[in-house]
């Protein structure tokens, strides 16, 4: 797969993690209410920020080159503290897309990394 634009990696990324989350949250509940909390609990950046940290650990050298380069992204805020959540949830986002493109059975392990889901 050609690489693309880093940004194109975490819009499509971010698309795919919000598809797991719901794919998860709908064998939870069927009250509308309830899986629209379930879902926004875990599809935005503080989460996905968490989710990259508990993921760190396990990537090669190729991923950790590809979050670090996606964490130094410009981000649309000038508080610090949301620049930071946005840096770690788009370098996040990158990745996902990033596996979803190029190797979805690496994708499917890091989403069996306890606590990502």
């Amino acid at each position: 797969m050609e690489d693309l634009n880093l940004r194109n990696y975490a819009h499509l990324g971010d698309a795919v993690w919000e598809l797991k989350v719901r794919e998860k949250t709908v064998l939870l509940t069927q009250k509308t209410k309830e899986l629209h909390k379930l879902t926004t609990q875990k599809v935005n950046a503080s989460y996905q920020m968490e989710a990259l940290k508990l993921i760190e650990p396990f990537l090669d050298e190729k991923e950790q080159e590809l979050i670090r380069r996606a964490r130094n992204l410009q981000v649309p805020t000038s508080r610090r503290s949301i620049q930071n959540e946005y840096r770690h949830a788009t370098a996040f986002e990158v990745l996902i897309g990033f596996l979803y493109l190029n190797n979805k059975t690496r994708l499917e392990e890091i989403f069996l990394i306890e606590g990502v889901l």
